[in-house]
């Protein structure tokens, strides 16, 4: 493998809100406009939802909204396990809400609107994806880049990589495979869960992970 080959150059996104102009005052509302949204905006609400590294106790914006403003606290429960990284496509995520919320409909057929101002709004986001100045080509640049590197980046590269790369794989764990041939360390943190785990978690496992291989590196040398 050539120099070239092995360098890891670091990119960041940034998102550019814009409003679908669709808004809901309840959960009926809520479940209307999600069954003809965009696959786009279903997208920003879900998998996009990871790039505020808010915590596990919600996992997308539906069960936020559910929970902080309808006061639905089950129901928010019950989103918050649909996990996007499990589906093949935004249409079985988009039909897994709707099963979830129309279960919930059956059994409580209605729940109170939001106070004005607090309606449920759906936008579609651009990313925006640029250099992050940051190229690595061995584990211990890595260690380093991953310790600084903005949130944005990390999100980018293990978050947004799923969908881009498909069957669960992430770009970190992808060139430590290819390009170092850390197929041991790749496969950890390949494993990584990130429905479970906040940006700053994946962060610091990631960490853990690669300053323990390079421990066991330097005790295999010293004599």
């Amino acid at each position: 493998m050539n120099h070239q080959e092995q360098v890891f150059d670091f990119r960041e996104c940034i998102l550019l809100l814009k409003s679908t102009g669709r808004k809901a005052r309840d959960l009926q509302e809520l479940r209307d406009v999600l069954t003809a949204v965009s696959d786009q905006s279903i997208y920003h609400h879900t998998y996009e939802y990871f790039v505020k590294d808010i915590g596990v106790e919600y996992t997308n914006d539906f069960a936020h909204w559910a929970g902080e403003f309808l006061e639905e606290r089950s129901l928010a429960e019950q989103l918050s396990t649909v996990d996007p990284f499990d589906y093949r496509n935004i249409p079985d995520v988009r039909g897994e809400l709707l099963a979830k919320i129309d279960a919930y409909l059956t059994q409580s057929p209605s729940p109170r609107a939001v106070w004005p101002g607090d309606e449920f709004c759906f936008n579609e986001a651009v990313s925006i994806i640029f250099p992050a100045r940051v190229r690595v080509r061995n584990l211990a640049e890595f260690l380093l880049a991953i310790k600084y590197i903005e949130p944005a980046s990390i999100y980018y590269h293990f978050y947004a990589a799923r969908m881009r790369l498909g069957n669960g794989r992430d770009d970190f764990s992808e060139w430590l495979e290819a390009a170092l041939g850390e197929t041991e360390l790749a496969g950890t943190i390949r494993a990584i869960d990130p429905f479970m785990n906040s940006l700053g978690e994946i962060r610091g496992r990631i960490i853990r992970e690669v300053e323990q291989e390079l421990q066991r590196d330097m005790e295999a040398i010293v004599p």
